[in-house]
């Protein structure tokens, strides 16, 4: 017959028509291909995004270190632990890790100055994400809380601890609002990803569409400074209306009170 079938031969390409997609998303997208199979590229880049995400969830944080660095930028903090005792009991018992241990309970019981916001800092699924991210957050965010001259509790920093630890803690301070700054579940292209929820009146018991979440904090995701400005307005807001989540989201956009001049 002449010729070679070229169907026979095993097709080969290091990229595709979507690559130019690429430049808008960290997603995996055009990949490449070898016959069936990814190139030998593309395989490895995934085998590292998958290590480095199961890095992220058991890297070990140390929260009395990081409470000292908080402490270090001006703000009081205290280390807590949840009642997950080890990294296995945390990431098997999620209910562990939404209640503080007995001594970390007793710790905030203590007589200690009433606060209307507390300040939650948790490992959650990424220590990563709170070691890069945590600290520019608060830079920018507590200026920002401290003009508004509502009471602040110290920056409570928790390890193996959950969204809803946060929840606990207020509940212990009397606090009329907590926001939680946590890392977040890693994925394939994020391992650094910090997550902030707020809640209105935080007490055991609080579901998630009581919260409000402002997530993907990081380098290549949203700014620390304009996280740290949502959370702010989110609060004044929670404030104003006595209300987060679901309810917060059902009231109407009041507009921005007069101050820029405009007519």
């Amino acid at each position: 017959m002449g010729g070679t079938d070229k169907s026979d031969s095993p097709a080969t390409s290091s990229s595709d028509d979507w690559r130019w997609l690429s430049r808008y998303t960290e997603a995996r997208i055009a990949l490449g291909r070898c016959g069936p199979g990814l190139p030998t590229s593309a395989h490895l880049a995934f085998q590292a995004a998958h290590a480095e995400a199961r890095d992220a969830v058991l890297k070990p944080f140390d929260a009395e270190r990081f409470a000292a660095e908080v402490t270090a930028h001006g703000w009081p903090a205290l280390a807590v632990h949840s009642r997950a005792a080890d990294r296995a009991t945390y990431l098997q018992r999620p209910d562990a890790g939404r209640l503080l241990s007995p001594t970390s309970e007793a710790l905030l019981s203590e007589p200690r100055a009433p606060a209307d916001i507390v300040l939650v800092v948790a490992d959650g699924l990424s220590s990563r994400a709170v070691q890069v991210n945590a600290l520019p957050v608060l830079d920018a965010l507590m200026p920002r809380l401290a003009a508004t001259g509502r009471r602040l509790s110290p920056v409570i920093v928790a390890s193996q601890g959950r969204v809803a630890l946060a929840d606990h803690v207020g509940e212990l301070f009397g606090a009329s609002a907590s926001i939680i700054l946590i890392g977040e579940r890693p994925g394939l292209s994020a391992a650094d990803s910090l997550g902030l929820y707020l809640t209105w009146m935080p007490r055991r018991g609080r579901v998630d569409s009581e919260r409000n979440c402002i997530s993907n904090v990081r380098q290549s995701g949203l700014a620390p400074a304009d996280a740290a400005r949502q959370a702010a307005e989110l609060l004044e807001r929670m404030f104003r209306h006595q209300a987060a989540g679901v309810s917060l989201a059902r009231l109407p956009q009041l507009p921005a009170p007069d101050g820029d001049g405009a007519s």
